[in-house]
């Protein structure tokens, strides 16, 4: 298992994101990735960039605490709930169940997040953006007519050749489909079958979480639906 070379590292924090001891930083975007993607990341760009995209990361690692205050802020109503079209809920209406789930449909829970481990990263391709444009991260930019959908469709055929995939390329009746998501698969393949069911509940007994006591109710079927794909 890879997990042995990172002797001295706990293999928990790494999963959770509660580390970045096994990261790197990726100078072109200025995010932390894992050691171990950089060189295929560096390739895929200098690719893409040769087919006439510039490859550009719009998120990389993101650590426990800040999924954690994505997470609260979505659970207070404070940034806003969509529904699987991208269309904003009546937080109001919602009940505390209702609420987890609206938010795991686009945010992971924290310690479930593919982010922790330097593995996953959002894309984009800059040179298609019309000046002052802002990247929403939107299905429609990656769609047919969509600002990013020649980007996407050189993806589709050119992301194994770089042992990258789309880990919610299709919808499961869990996570939204993000196209703009790829993940690096010697690295998460292997990290995905370290989250067990007991390491997240311990992680989420242990975390000062909003709506803990709805989460660990749920969390037979949000580890089956969200987490275990």
């Amino acid at each position: 298992m890879r997990a042995i070379k990172y002797q001295g590292l706990s293999m928990k924090d790494i999963i959770t994101g509660k580390t970045q001891e096994h990261l790197v930083l990726d100078e072109e975007s200025n995010l932390l990735v894992h050691k171990e993607v950089l060189s295929s990341l560096r390739t895929m760009r200098d690719e893409a960039a040769a087919a006439g995209f510039s490859l550009k990361l719009a998120s990389a690692f993101r650590g426990f605490d800040q999924q954690l205050n994505i997470w609260n802020a979505k659970a207070k109503g404070l940034r806003p709930l969509l529904d699987s079209y991208g269309v904003p809920l009546d937080y109001d209406t919602l009940s505390p169940t209702e609420v987890v789930y609206a938010i795991l449909r686009w945010s992971a829970l924290p310690g479930a997040s593919r982010h922790h481990w330097g593995s996953d990263m959002d894309v984009y391709d800059s040179s298609r953006m019309p000046e002052g444009y802002k990247v929403q991260l939107v299905p429609q930019e990656s769609q047919p007519g969509g600002v990013f959908a020649d980007f996407h469709l050189w993806l589709d055929d050119n992301l194994k050749h770089f042992r990258f995939f789309r880990p919610y390329a299709h919808d499961l009746g869990g996570i939204a489909p993000e196209r703009w998501h790829l993940s690096y698969a010697p690295i998460s393949n292997e990290y995905q079958k370290i989250l067990t069911y007991e390491l997240l509940e311990e992680t989420i007994s242990n975390a000062d979480i909003e709506l803990k006591p709805v989460i660990l109710k749920e969390l037979p079927e949000i580890y089956q639906r969200f987490v275990n794909i």
